[in-house]
C-alpha cells in the first residue's frame, strides 16, 4: 500500500505547518526526553485532526516534508500511522490499549479470488486460533466479519482511526456499529492478490498484546513459531474461504507494517500467476511473451507497472503492479548493485519471459476512469488499458 504522493501547496495552512514544524523538531532531537516531549505535542495534534476526520493538513504536511526533508517525512508518517492503528480508551475506570490488527493472506488462483463475508463459525474458528496462538493471554478481539481486499480497506488515516475506534470500542463490550467497507470502487479481479482478515485488540494499558511479548527469549513463542502454529491450525477455515485458490498466510500484526509486508510478499506472486494463466489464457509460451517494465509515480517512483504484450504485438493483454518502499525507491548507490527493475527482470526470465523491456523515467500512474482498473505500459511507452484478445479465454472469473 505504497503511498502516493502529490505536489504540495505552496503555502500550509496553520494545522500543516505546525506538524511540519513538530516532525522537524522531532528529527532533529538529540535524546530521548526531548523524543518524548515533541511526540506528546504530535500525539495531541494527529488524534485531534483525525477524530475529525480532517487529512487535509496531515497530508499537506506530509507531501511538504517529502519534497524538503525527507528524515522529518519518515518521522512524520511514522506518527501518523502509529496514532491512527493504535490509541488509548476507558471503559469502566479501566484504561486500555488498543491495537489494530491485520492477518494477510497473500493468495493466487486462476479464478477470481473472493472477498466475501466470513460466515460465524468461521469467525469464531479464527478468534480462536488468534487467541491460540499469536495473542497474549488478556486480549479481547473484534473481528470484521469480512475477507477484505485492499480496495475495500480505509483510503486515508483517519478512516484507519474511526475502524480502529469502532471495532476496538466493540471488543470492549459497546455495541456500536462496525465500520463499513470502502465501496468507492470495484475490488480488482487480480490473479494473485491480498485478502485480510481485520480485528482490533485490547488489553489493560501496558498488558502485553502478543504471545511472543509474553514469553521473550522462548523458541516456541518467537514470532516464526507463532506463525508457524497460526499457518497450520487456521488454514482449514482460510480454505473453505477461498476456494479453487492457494495462498500463503502471514503473520497477524498492526496495520501498517501488516499491509506493507503482504504487498512485498505478493508482488512475486503476482507475476508468477499471471505468467502461468497468460499461457492458457491467449495460449503462448512464457519464452512467446514480452514484459514491459514502467516507473509510475507523482515525482518519484511509487511503484512499477508492468504489462505484458505478444513478443509481436503492442497490445497489452494483462498487467501487474509492483509497488516499491523505503531504500527501493533510491536507485542503488553502486552501480554493481541490482535495482528492483533488475529484480523484476530476473524472476520473469526466472519464469521463461525472456524479452524485458524498461520505459525510461517516471510516468504518471493513469486509471480508467470507468472501471478504476491501472493502465500498464506498451512497448511504445505508452500507460494503456490491459485488453485481451478475442479469441481469448475470459478475464479471471468466480470458482464454482
Amino acid at each position: 500500500m505504497a503511498r502516493s504522493r502529490s505536489s504540495s501547496s505552496p503555502r500550509l495552512s496553520r494545522e500543516a505547518a505546525r506538524l511540519v514544524a513538530l516532525a522537524e523538531a522531532l528529527n532533529r532531537s538529540g535524546s530521548r526526553v526531548e523524543d518524548v516531549y515533541w511526540e506528546n505535542l504530535l500525539g495531541e495534534a494527529i488524534p485531534r485532526l483525525l477524530k475529525a476526520g480532517q487529512d487535509g493538513p496531515l497530508e499537506a504536511a506530509l507531501d511538504h516534508l517529502a519534497q524538503k526533508d525527507v528524515g522529518a517525512y519518515e518521522v512524520l508518517i511514522e506518527q501518523a500511522e502509529t496514532l491512527s492503528e493504535s490509541m488509548k480508551l476507558e471503559k469502566n475506570g479501566v484504561r486500555y490499549d488498543l491495537l489494530l490488527l491485520v492477518a494477510p493472506i497473500a493468495a493466487w488462483t486462476r479464478y477470481a479470488i473472493p472477498a466475501n463475508a466470513i460466515p460465524a463459525p468461521a469467525q469464531q474458528a479464527i478468534v480462536a486460533q488468534l487467541h491460540g496462538h499469536v495473542l497474549a493471554a488478556d486480549t479481547r478481539v473484534a473481528m470484521l466479519p469480512w475477507l477484505v481486499s485492499v480496495d475495500q480497506m480505509p483510503r486515508t488515516f483517519s478512516e484507519t482511526w474511526q475502524w480502529l475506534q469502532r471495532l476496538g470500542s466493540h471488543a470492549l463490550g459497546a455495541e456500536t456499529a462496525k465500520p463499513a467497507l470502502n465501496t468507492e470502487g470495484e475490488v480488482a479481479n487480480m490473479l494473485a492478490d491480498t485478502r485480510y482478515i481485520v480485528a482490533a485488540v485490547a488489553v489493560p494499558e501496558g498488558a502485553p498484546i502478543f504471545r511472543w511479548q509474553e514469553r521473550p527469549g522462548e523458541a516456541d513463542a518467537s514470532r516464526d513459531a507463532c506463525l508457524q502454529q497460526w499457518s497450520a491450525q487456521v488454514q482449514p477455515t482460510v480454505a473453505g474461504l477461498l476456494p479453487g485458490c492457494g495462498f500463503e498466510m502471514l503473520l497477524p500484526d498492526a496495520y501498517y507494517v501488516s499491509n506493507r509486508e503482504a504487498d512485498r510478499r505478493v508482488r512475486p506472486l503476482s507475476l508468477r500467476a499471471a505468467v502461468s494463466w497468460l499461457e492458457g489464457a491467449v495460449n503462448l509460451e512464457p519464452s512467446q511473451l514480452r514484459a514491459v517494465v514502467a516507473g509510475c509515480g507523482e515525482e518519484r517512483i511509487d511503484e512499477y507497472r508492468i504489462g505484458f504484450t505478444a513478443r509481436n504485438s503492442n497490445d497489452v493483454y494483462y498487467g501487474c503492479v509492483w509497488p516499491v518502499y523505503g531504500r527501493e525507491e533510491d536507485p542503488p548507490a553502486d552501480e554493481g548493485m541490482p535495482d528492483v527493475v533488475d529484480d523484476i527482470a530476473a524472476l520473469l526470465k526466472e519464469l521463461g519471459v525472456s524479452e524485458v523491456r524498461r520505459i525510461p523515467g517516471v510516468l504518471p500512474p493513469e486509471f480508467c476512469e470507468d472501471c478504476g482498473a491501472p493502465y500498464f505500459p506498451n512497448p511504445l511507452g505508452e500507460l494503456v488499458h490491459a485488453e485481451l484478445p478475442e479469441d481469448a479465454e475470459a478475464a479471471p472469473a468466480h470458482f464454482h
